[in-house]
């Protein structure tokens, strides 16, 4: 009987030590709710032309993602809950076509392609288009990410996500900065 006792003793030993190390979670430095979907074409001066984002290019076709919350942490830590990421056109209409999975692009800074740029690990994208990401955001894809006091122009990026290659690829969603009154 005390055998079996002492595996559990230990694991709740780790538990308790752990959660005491965790400590209380970052302030956010930035916050998402609700998100637009990618529609891959934008008008400029008349002429349709790729609608690309602080440097980062469109999924190919249409997208909607019906559900989106996010935080930032200014630790650089993470958290997005997606629900709905789907196609919004062709004969793949309401599928996520052969994506599963995406990760999450932070973009701080001048609303052009020189803003800085956060990416996420990467989270499954699962059939009805339902995906969680949490971690540490990071610019070199390897190393945690040391944020800015502030992000300015804050853009949020869902984008697909080689999970071969490990590299995030073009974006579907864009999420909607809450307001300080929001």
């Amino acid at each position: 009987m005390r055998a079996n006792l002492i595996p559990l003793v230990l694991a709740l030993t780790v538990a308790v030590t752990l959660s005491a190390h965790a400590g209380p979670p970052a302030p956010p430095l930035v916050k998402f709710g609700g998100a637009i979907g990618v529609d891959p074409l934008t008008a400029a001066g008349g002429v349709d032309v790729l609608n690309i984002v602080r440097g980062i290019s469109p999924g190919g076709r249409a997208w909607v993602q019906r559900k989106l919350r996010a935080t930032v942490g200014t630790d650089g830590h993470i958290d997005v809950q997606g629900a709905g990421l789907l196609l919004a056109s062709g004969e793949g209409i309401a599928t996520r076509a052969t994506i599963t999975h995406v990760a999450a692009t932070l973009a701080c800074g001048p609303a052009n392609s020189t803003a800085t740029l956060f990416t996420s690990p990467p989270g499954a994208l699962d059939l009805a288009g339902d995906f969680h990401i949490t971690g540490a955001l990071s610019q070199d894809g390897v190393n945690p990410a040391v944020m800015p006091p502030t992000c300015d122009n804050p853009v949020l990026l869902i984008r697909s996500y080689n999970p071969t290659t490990n590299t995030a690829g073009a974006w579907f969603a864009a999420g909607i900065p809450n307001r300080d009154d929001d």
